[in-house]
């Protein structure tokens, strides 16, 4: 099932500025927070030499600019978080995908390599690899998308033929070819399946709420003499239904090594 949304459902649904989860996501671990104390630091010098070499006239500017790049460290994250959202928010048109689970499996990525010194003194290279879940999704036109993200402990409870659900964005006005697709929501579950958590959460899972509904209710009227295809305004979402129903595979458990 893909039904359209307007372009305020989906402004609605990706904030323009940083969220917590967000923010928390593009603060990174220890060595990032290094990098960016790296940066004021040098910021801040380069800051004093300027203001040395331009004299008192640049009291006050030197002052404000010393302020915004000896925080970089800290406000950081919300730059790069914004501009993430940023280039989800270029899309013209999206919508609300509904599949379910087609093949859930763990493997072992390379995230980089580290060179050191071992007790003979010899240069050994030292490959860093994390377990990672691949989440494959699909629906009945055959459509697929694959999301592979740090494997968590509670990403056990998915299962092969759970429904799942994203915002998917395209540039074209019929949606006909996908450009980027968003987190990944198992309802049966409440798991959100994510590496950058684009979404607010709470705002999607209210428009799968409204959509769900009104297709089942669509399941249970007759007929009308009207074409295959319903649009509606469901408080700020242009909703266009199928009626062909959705076809579930058999559900089964995945076979991932805990």
């Amino acid at each position: 099932m893909l039904i359209p949304l307007t372009r305020k459902t989906f402004e609605n649904l990706i904030p323009a500025v940083a969220t917590g989860p967000q923010y928390v996501y593009c603060w990174g671990k220890f060595p990032a927070l290094l990098l960016r104390l790296l940066v004021s630091l040098v910021g801040v010098t380069i800051v004093l030499l300027l203001g040395g070499l331009l004299g008192e006239s640049f009291g006050f500017i030197r002052f404000l600019l010393g302020i915004v790049v000896g925080l970089y460290w800290l406000w950081g994250p919300v730059l790069w978080s914004s501009l993430k959202n940023i280039e989800a928010r270029k899309y013209p048109y999206s919508g609300f995908w509904q599949g379910e689970v087609v093949d859930v499996y763990a493997t072992e990525e390379l995230i980089g390599k580290e060179e050191t010194v071992n007790e003979r003194g010899e240069l050994v290279i030292v490959e860093n690899r994390e377990r990672r879940l691949n989440l494959v999704v699909g629906d009945e036109t055959g459509f697929t998308s694959r999301l592979q993200v740090p494997l968590k402990r509670y990403h056990q409870a998915i299962a092969i033929g759970d429904a799942a659900e994203m915002l998917v964005m395209s540039n074209r006005g019929d949606l006909g070819r996908i450009s980027k697709t968003s987190d990944i929501y198992v309802p049966s579950h409440n798991i959100w399946v994510s590496d950058y958590p684009l979404l607010l959460h709470e705002s999607f899972v209210e428009v799968s709420r409204r959509l769900n509904a009104r297709n089942r209710s669509n399941q249970f009227e007759p007929e009308p003499d009207l074409p295959s295809q319903e649009r509606y305004d469901s408080g700020g979402g242009a909703i266009e239904l199928s009626r062909r129903p959705r076809r579930r595979s058999p559900r089964s458990r995945p076979s991932i090594d805990w």
